[in-house]
């Protein structure tokens, strides 16, 4: 039996619903990577969840003038709803609970107790008026390497870590007018550049899966020597830091990833049934392989941060060893925005057009190599031309041979269905996974299948090659597929020697 894939989508932060960027990033991909998997046999968990303890929790919460608690029970709920009205299904769904906040806090102390982590003294803006220090989402200026305006800890641009101290003219994001100076304060740190190397061998070995922007980032962090992270900030917000070292500061919420993705693991194992005992599921020797689906923006935190914190727990867990990222998905031409109201919610859009359309269209125009865009006379004109009327016509063709089964499937269709899985496969697979290619796959089949003119003979044929079609496209179209097929598996085409037609459901199309 293969290995269990446990497939993670970093947790979103807990200050809003989940607009259409999101789910076109990496809750879409992750889920049809999960669903193909099973398809095929092979065993998968799929985990993501909210986050808490991120600063900009509190910014967006100042900026709406409710308490930063009350913002992040209600998104924690808009999130795991909008997960499932997008058809998002997740076996580990993380959040604030106790439980997490002693994974992580057991995660730091024994790697504290090792001596992993070091007292350094970094710089950060402070605010006179306040008396806080600014870090991350309460920071912002330009970045260092880049120059983008941006708040401090990750610059979304270039990817690269932000010290706050290093920014450009750094203002308080809560009242950028507050004057705002710098100050030392001593932090614990975990060196990097002890395991600069290491990582480097990691990804000489593994990450084929890496899109060439995020392999092109990470050859220049790994090209440098690498900064002191910060394991703990002198802030008030986040997960109280237990060492005597730094007494009253806060985890880094950057720093959580690792710990995280061991939650991650321990719940979706109670769901899928694998009953892992505690984090055995990512303990070395453990039959899983672990895969990241996330925006480039966090590959520094997952991909070099989380990743030399595996490594100093000293052969204790398994490292992921692939990462699929995508690059921001925009609007009508601009970054989507909650704060400008410039947005599009997934649960919204869902509820307005059919899901399998939605996520058809999200999948042709996913974001994997370059920012791409949305906008509703698209959906409506891409869906109806590539999948509602094909489909459709496809149907009109099978309804006239129910009743005229079981018809034969001559060795010429066996053969043609085990190309179109080899097609669907080159595009679900890790190493070259895209949704987009998915996406024009099916275009060109159910075009070739609408145009198809059946001749005597041919029904079985056409019939055993409409139901590849379906089961390939199944991780896309979960609506249809649980409509139309008594199961979803892919791969048993080669030895069907007969069929018998079935009813297919048509699909509803959306004019915008």
């Amino acid at each position: 039996m293969s290995r269990t894939t446990l497939i993670i989508s970093p947790a979103p932060t807990a200050n809003g619903d989940l607009h259409l960027g999101h789910i076109a990033g990496p809750f879409l991909a992750s889920d049809v990577h999960a669903r193909y998997l099973r398809s095929t046999g092979r065993d998968a968990l799929l985990a993501t969840g909210f986050q808490d303890t991120s600063t900009y929790v509190v910014t967006t919460a100042h900026r709406l003038g409710i308490p930063p608690e009350r913002l992040v029970a209600q998104s924690g709920e808009q999130i795991s709803s909008t997960l499932t009205s997008v058809g998002v299904d997740v076996d580990g769904y993380t959040g604030d609970e106790d439980r997490f906040v002693t994974t992580v806090l057991e995660f730091m102390g024994r790697l504290h107790a090792a001596g992993k982590f070091e007292l350094r003294t970094m710089t950060f803006p402070y605010s006179p008026a306040t008396g806080e220090y600014l870090v991350d989402g309460f920071a912002k200026g330009g970045c260092p390497l880049c120059l983008t305006e941006g708040c401090a800890g990750l610059c979304e641009s270039c990817g690269h870590p932000i010290s706050a101290g290093d920014l450009i003219d750094p203002k308080s994001t809560l009242d950028p007018e507050e004057p705002v100076e710098l100050r030392e304060a001593s932090v614990l740190v975990l060196p990097l550049e002890r395991y600069r190397e290491r990582i480097r061998e990691h990804f000489a070995e593994f990450g084929s899966a890496m899109r060439p922007h995020m392999a092109q980032t990470i050859g220049q962090m790994l090209s440098r020597p690498l900064p002191d992270y910060p394991v703990t900030y002198p802030t008030s917000w986040g997960i109280p830091a237990p060492f005597p070292e730094v007494p009253g500061q806060r985890i880094n919420p950057n720093a959580e990833p690792a710990a995280w993705s061991l939650y991650c693991g321990l719940l979706a194992s109670e769901r899928g049934g694998t009953q892992a005992a505690d984090d055995g599921l990512l303990l070395t020797g453990a039959d899983t392989k672990v895969v990241y689906f996330l925006g480039f923006d966090n590959t520094y935190p997952f991909a070099i941060a989380a990743l030399a914190m595996l490594l100093a727990t000293d052969g204790r867990y398994l490292l992921p060893e692939e990462f699929v990222t995508n690059e921001f998905y925009e609007l009508d031409n601009a970054k989507f925005s909650t704060s400008r109201g410039h947005v599009v919610w997934g649960h919204d859009l869902v509820a307005e057009v059919p899901r399998d359309l939605v996520r058809f269209h999200l999948a042709a125009t996913s974001p994997e190599n370059q920012r791409t865009d949305f906008s509703r006379s698209a959906l409506a004109r891409v869906t109806s031309s590539r999948l509602v009327a094909p489909w459709n016509r496809i149907a009109d063709k099978v309804d006239r041979l129910i009743g005229s089964g079981p018809l034969p499937v001559s060795e010429r269709s066996r053969a043609a269905a085990a190309r179109i899985a080899e097609r669907f496969a080159a595009c679900y697979e890790l190493e070259y996974f895209s949704l987009t290619r998915a996406a024009d796959t099916l275009t060109d089949q159910l075009s070739r299948l609408a145009l198809w003119p059946v001749k005597p003979g041919q029904e079985g044929d056409y019939c055993h090659e409409v139901d590849t079609v379906l089961r390939c496209a199944a991780p896309l179209l979960i609506d249809l597929a649980e409509k139309a097929l008594p199961d979803t598996r892919i791969g048993a085409g080669g030895e069907t020697m007969s069929v018998v037609p079935r009813v297919l459901p048509r699909l509803t199309g959306w004019a915008g």
